[in-house]
């Protein structure tokens, strides 16, 4: 399809699209979206898995903590108002969660994490592409969780891509100061 073609859309279409278990997200105006998304069971276990891990690692942490958040959460990074993306599930600091407004639906800003976990729909250029969208906001720590083969590839800015397997741990580094999990607990 060439630019001539592609019809841009606001982030305020892009809000008011219906609820119809479609996979969307909008890059620079562009809506992209990955067919139905039926999650399997290995997905949405994995999804509380990990939340679970990082809810115990935060109510450590002292006051202010930040936040949570899961289920194809809405970002939008600073400066990108022609792009919202759903996240499996990220960490926002104390910072970016103070910049909040009840009259937003989604995080407005970089999250110190995102999490992204492969499903058999995941299309490995998709996901490509927001890893690289991920890494030029800023987002420091991104974490691509891949169930079926029970392996975590970890990316930051300016390193090369770590991979952990089930017998290895998961740390947050200095991200998440203090948080370890061993990587087979993401899975049981």
């Amino acid at each position: 399809m060439s630019a001539a073609t592609i019809q841009l859309m606001t982030v305020e279409e892009f809000l008011a699209l219906p609820d119809d278990g479609k996979r969307r997200w909008l890059h620079n105006g562009e809506l992209r979206e990955e067919g139905i998304t039926t999650r399997n069971r290995f997905h949405s276990a994995s999804v509380a898995h990990i939340c679970g891990e990082l809810y115990i690692w935060l109510r450590k942490q002292q006051a202010p903590r930040g936040e949570i958040v899961c289920g194809e959460a809405g970002v939008r990074f600073d400066g990108d108002a022609g792009s919202v993306y759903g996240v499996d599930a990220a960490y926002i600091s104390p910072e970016v969660a103070a910049q909040q407004t009840d009259a937003t639906t989604m995080i407005d800003g970089v999250p110190s994490l995102i999490v992204e976990i492969l499903s058999p729909s995941t299309v490995i250029e998709n996901l490509d592409e927001k890893i690289d969208v991920y890494l030029r906001a800023g987002v420091p720590l991104i974490w691509i969780i891949d169930p079926h083969r029970r392996t975590v590839t970890i990316h930051r800015p300016n390193e090369e891509p770590e991979f952990v397997n089930q017998k290895q741990d998961l740390s947050g580094g200095s991200v998440l100061p203090g948080f370890s999990v061993p990587v087979i607990n993401l899975f049981q």
